[in-house]
């Protein structure tokens, strides 16, 4: 579970910001890694909770993660025998949202902090213009967040908005069937 959590914390926008911010040059000294500020879970306790917990994170980065029989050792790791996670570009957009979102609460980080770091990003922001008419990326991640918000406020279980949720066998290829000869 600790190699789901720093996967998911190092490949999330808060976390991409952060580096942005330390770094001055084209390559990251390990000087400069030790200052990076990782997510520790032991200090995340009451957001992780709110939000699915370890599990929760560990899911959502199985399913982006294994979308290939290369990955099939990982996956085993992680307890999950299944087949591949299909490639769908629409659920995986929700899946990262939901990490984003999380992070951005494990950080610390308020709505209006959210808004400002999503539109540091402007690549993304032109791309999704180009193909979605509007900044879809940052609309997804403030509405999983502003749930999320809600969910740790009323110390209620964040609901998902994937169906069916991360990690679901139901979403995966068909199993592939060893021929016997």
């Amino acid at each position: 579970m600790d190699s789901c959590f720093l996967l998911a914390n190092i490949n999330t926008f808060s976390f991409d910001y952060f580096v942005r911010q330390k770094v001055t040059g084209n390559h990251l000294s390990v000087y400069i890694i030790e200052q990076l500020p990782f997510v520790t879970q032991k200090y995340a306790t009451t957001e992780l909770a709110s939000l699915g917990g370890l599990d929760g994170i560990a899911k959502r980065v199985l399913e982006l993660t294994f979308t290939s029989y290369d990955m099939a050792g990982f996956a085993e790791e992680l307890g999950y025998r299944g087949a591949p996670f299909r490639w769908d570009a629409q659920r995986r957009a929700l899946v990262r949202a939901e990490l984003d979102a999380a992070f951005f609460h494990l950080y610390g980080l308020a709505e209006e902090d959210v808004d400002y770091v999503m539109d540091t990003f402007p690549i993304v922001k032109r791309r999704d213009g180009e193909r979605f008419g509007n900044y879809r990326t940052k609309t997804l991640i403030l509405d999983a967040y502003r749930k999320m918000a809600d969910a740790i406020a009323t110390g209620v279980p964040y609901e998902t908005i994937l169906d069916p949720p991360p990690a679901d066998p139901r979403v995966a290829h068909p199993l592939h069937e060893t021929v016997q000869t």
